[in-house]
């Protein structure tokens, strides 16, 4: 499936959602990189490359340990919730707001998108 590589309007705030416990993070991870790192956003995901392969969950395990070191959390306190065998994964991390994680990842200060008046309605 096709999906737009450079960041759209409203990509960053899809990408993170807060949840009662933290926040739920999309992600689009590519293997096998040169090494770990955020790549910035693909479409409506953060995307990452992950140095580790596709190998008994060495790639999931490298990308925990990236994300707990980056956001400054255990790594218990982070769960990929699905796609744990896919290249797009949704992960939950415990004990960080969105703000908190959007500026640890490098992703800058969030803000709601504005609300549009209707046009013409009472």
């Amino acid at each position: 499936m096709d999906r737009p590589a450079g960041p759209g309007p409203g990509s960053a705030l899809t990408a993170l959602a807060a949840t009662p416990d933290g926040v739920r993070l999309k992600l689009r991870v590519q293997p096998r990189a040169s090494r770990t790192e955020l790549a910035g956003l693909h479409g409506d995901e953060i995307r990452m490359r992950i140095a580790a392969p596709p190998v008994d969950g060495a790639a999931n395990e490298a990308l925990v340990r990236f994300l707990a070191e980056r956001l400054g959390v255990a790594r218990f306190a982070i769960r990929v919730t699905s796609g744990a065998g896919s290249r797009s994964k949704t992960v939950i991390v415990s004990g960080v707001s969105r703000d908190q994680a959007a500026q640890q990842l490098g992703l800058g200060q969030l803000t709601d998108p504005p609300v549009r008046a209707g046009r013409g309605r009472p």
